[in-house]
């Protein structure tokens, strides 16, 4: 191909990127996120309640919070934790697991933190190409004699293959949870995300679809599981003060589940409008060559946590950490999930580890800001953005 024939976007911004001299598109600066109260003052109003009340943690805000969460995921039980880490900790305590846990190196690290600090060895396998979530053959593939586990991730809010990683599971007789961070408000062909393999724990964080400020959700139908999370929140502890296991102080406060409580309030409307934002950015970016988008399997629901695209240095002319850092001079706020992999990173690296296509979309993937409240004028500035650095900074593509 040569070089008149790659399609560069449509610049509308005058002169040189902002990295070399130029005018930042996004002067006032552009964030990565923002989280969404609906109501702000009704959270305090709840939190004056509560402060009246002088229940601080395990009050009705709690349970009340673990109610709703139950009902919308559609699962028999929801204990409430301090943080999405913590509830995969607990989870992977109170399964009595052993050996190796199967997992994608394409995630954040706390996916393995939490194998890690139950002393379980993490044993990363490669992702689906189209979707960057686990692929279930190679879950398949890596399972073996010491594994006890399968623990997936609903990468950016999409939804795995969960019938290919329960097949998966079931084959082999080992339990599967997911690592749900992402993906509290995500549909598998009409079903929310929560309620499958053996557990789902979701965070919290200001970052995410539902927001308590910090805070996670540990959903199943699992009674037995359930109640071992919540006496392992309280340090596995009964009344008389005798530990039943190693646990952990992961209660959620009363504070952060009157905030989660409140979060609950449109938030399918709130998933809607991601969807339509990214829906902005990939018509606006689909006809570029050299960039392409993680896939959301027909009939399934991301909540676009995250909006990734992946950038193919050679078509489009610059690699994602030029792109990224050009977009960062531009006042565009944006990150690169997930690069390093985890598997890259210094607790984690072993030389042994072959993972080529989570190699390569690490080394592809830049993450552009995505809120509720974007317009899409914010879009199509980025876009130009894009544009513009692209036409000023893109090496020459050689003759054919």
């Amino acid at each position: 191909m040569g070089a008149e024939e790659r399609r560069p976007m449509r610049a509308m911004l005058d002169g040189p990127p902002a990295i070399s001299g130029g005018r930042p598109a996004f002067p006032e600066g552009l964030p990565l996120a923002r989280p969404s109260i609906p109501d702000p003052e009704r959270v305090v109003r709840d939190v004056r309640a509560i402060l009246e009340s002088e229940v601080l943690t395990n009050g009705p805000y709690v349970a009340e919070f673990e109610r709703r969460a139950a009902e919308y995921l559609q699962v028999r039980h929801c204990v409430a934790v301090s943080s999405c880490t913590s509830g995969l900790m607990l989870v992977l305590r109170a399964a009595g697991l052993s050996g190796d846990v199967i997992l994608p190196s394409f995630t954040f690290a706390a996916t393995a933190h939490a194998v890690a600090w139950n002393g379980l060895r993490p044993a990363f396998v490669d992702i689906d190409p189209r979707t960057l979530t686990l692929s279930a053959a190679t879950a398949t593939w890596g399972t073996g004699m010491r594994t006890s586990a399968i623990l997936a991730t609903h990468t950016y809010g999409t939804p795995c293959d969960v019938e290919g990683l329960a097949e998966a599971a079931e084959r082999s007789g080992i339990r599967l949870f997911y690592d749900a961070a992402h993906a509290f408000g995500s549909r598998h062909q009409g079903r929310p995300v929560g309620g499958f393999g053996d557990a789902e724990v979701f965070s919290l964080t200001p970052t995410k679809p539902v927001v308590a400020g910090e805070g996670g959700i540990i959903a199943t139908n699992d009674e037995e599981l359930a109640e071992a999370c919540r006496l392992g929140r309280e340090y596995a502890k009964e009344p008389d003060y005798d530990s039943r296991f190693v646990g952990l102080n992961a209660r959620m406060s009363e504070f952060h589940a009157a905030v989660g409580l409140s979060s609950f309030d449109g938030l399918d409307d709130r998933v809607a409008e991601r969807n339509r934002v990214a829906g902005w950015y990939r018509e606006a970016l689909g006809s570029s060559t050299g960039i392409r988008f993680p896939e959301v399997r027909t009939g399934d629901l991301s909540t676009y946590k995250d909006f990734t695209i992946l950038v193919d240095s050679q078509a489009f002319g610059i690699d994602a950490a030029s792109l990224a850092e050009a977009l960062t001079a531009e006042g565009i706020e944006v990150r690169r999930y997930y690069s390093p992999p985890v598997h890259r990173m210094r607790p984690y690296r072993n030389s042994g580890i072959s993972l080529p296509v989570t190699e390569h979309a690490a080394a592809e993937v830049v993450t552009l800001p995505l809120w509720v409240g974007m317009t899409e004028d914010h879009v199509a500035r980025v876009v130009e953005a894009m544009s513009r650095i692209q036409g000023s900074l893109a090496a020459p593509m050689p003759a054919s």
